[in-house]
């Protein structure tokens, strides 16, 4: 696979003035030097850089790439054309899919189950897509149980809707066809034109997600952030092909206030603190995710749309206090029937839920989840042993005690704080 860097950005809020953005120097290299570095590890030795800003200074330091491995080649835009305009100018020249980098994003993620989950989809594409702690001033994207990108939500967003925390994070892979989506020698971007241009169309578009480290550097202080978060390893260590330990958190009484009689995402509250215990662990090196026995779906009390809403309420709610979800997984199911309007497909015995350990093994497969260092916390015996079949901590949330917990705690913040001074990592 050819990979294109559109190294345009000029650095104007980092005070550059002699080098174009992305050859801003981390840990001893230029930015552009690492991502070329991370291209060539997982085999893609082809590079096209799209650049314009001072591109004299990029081409003079990695000439034709044969010094660094790989093969370049330079085009250099005319004029300002944006990620997507640039990029037209290849037209003609990629005749298989490729990958597209931005050169101004700090990152490290594992580019073989980014190529393999695009290989399993008939589309135009595949965009990489994340939750961060900003979600409220990110473009956005929504997709289906499929992972179907159905709707684009360009910032700013209407203050009275509520939206799945998935960032993207300008890392794709297209196929030659994008092209017949950007206009020539006019100035486009891909998150404000030509995304929603694909969705509208008869064409698809698929989302990978994934809680590894990709971080734009596009201020002073983010900057500062992430050449500390290269230099400190984190960087490396959150590439999935590592395992990582996981916070499980079950959802009502634990994240929100009980919802048995109020099913609806109007009714749906934060509890006090929950922001900041989750922005604890989102500091640390643990994965956050939630896992839900859902039986109102079953029983039919609340419609998946319901539950959907329901979600999107909490991801808005927590972002917009810098806290995020690596993963949500809800249990529709319920073994007993005879309940008015219920859904005869989904009464069943099944794996996922709780005391039954499905979802977190599902999350496990999905984010390369270390299960014996990671925890779940929750409010009912079924949630401890779900966790402990799978040989997890348990945190028992109530003023009461519980035998089969390994610690007990009054509330999500005094959890997670037990969690991280037994051992997570910084």
């Amino acid at each position: 696979m050819q990979l294109v860097i559109i190294a345009g950005g000029k650095g104007t809020r980092l005070g550059l003035k002699d080098i174009p953005k992305p050859m801003v120097e981390i840990a001893g290299k230029p930015l552009l030097e690492h991502q070329i570095d991370l291209a060539k590890r997982y085999g893609i030795k082809e590079i096209f850089i799209l650049s314009g800003h001072l591109a004299h200074v990029i081409e003079n330091y990695f000439g034709n790439g044969e010094k660094f491995g790989v093969k370049i080649h330079h085009i250099v835009e005319p004029y300002p054309l944006g990620t997507a305009g640039s990029l037209k100018l290849l037209e003609g020249i990629l005749q298989d899919r490729f990958m597209v980098f931005y050169g101004d994003v700090v990152m490290d993620f594992d580019l073989k189950s980014f190529i393999e989950f695009d290989a399993k989809h008939e589309s135009i594409g595949t965009t990489l897509v994340h939750p961060n702690d900003h979600p409220y001033d990110s473009d956005l994207l929504e997709v289906d149980a499929d992972n179907k990108v159905i709707k684009v939500i360009p910032k700013p967003h209407n203050e009275n809707e509520y939206y799945q925390n998935l960032v993207n994070a300008a890392v794709y892979i297209f196929s030659p066809e994008i092209f017949d989506f950007i206009e020539a020698d006019i100035s486009q971007d891909f998150g404000k034109h030509i995304l929603k241009k694909i969705v509208d169309s008869s064409k698809l578009l698929y989302a990978y997600k994934t809680p590894e480290y990709i971080k734009d550097m596009g201020t002073a202080d983010r900057f500062e952030k992430v050449k500390n978060d290269f230099i400190s390893g984190k960087v490396a260590r959150l590439n999935k092909q590592n395992k990582r330990p996981c916070v499980f958190l079950d959802r009502d009484g634990v994240i929100n206030k009980n919802m048995d009689s109020n099913p609806l995402a109007k009714d749906f509250e934060l509890l006090e603190d929950v922001s900041a215990a989750i922005k604890l662990i989102n500091n640390s090196d643990y994965l956050s995710v939630v896992v839900t026995n859902q039986p109102m779906i079953a029983k039919g009390f609340v419609s998946f749309d319901e539950v959907e809403m329901t979600h999107k309420k909490m991801e808005t709610l927590l972002g917009k206090e810098g806290a995020f979800l690596n993963g949500i997984y809800y249990c529709p199911h319920h073994p007993e029937k005879g309940f008015d309007g219920e859904i005869p497909e989904l009464k069943m015995d099944c794996n996922c839920r709780k005391p039954k350990s499905g979802m977190l093994l599902q999350a496990a497969e999905d984010l390369n989840i270390d299960l014996a260092n990671s925890w779940i916390i929750g409010d009912s015996e079924r949630d401890l042993l779900a966790g402990k079949n799978v040989g997890c901590k348990t945190i028992y949330i109530s003023k009461e005690i519980s035998d089969n917990a390994d610690f007990n705690a009054e509330n999500l913040l005094k959890a997670t704080n037990i969690i991280l001074k037994n051992g997570a990592k910084k």
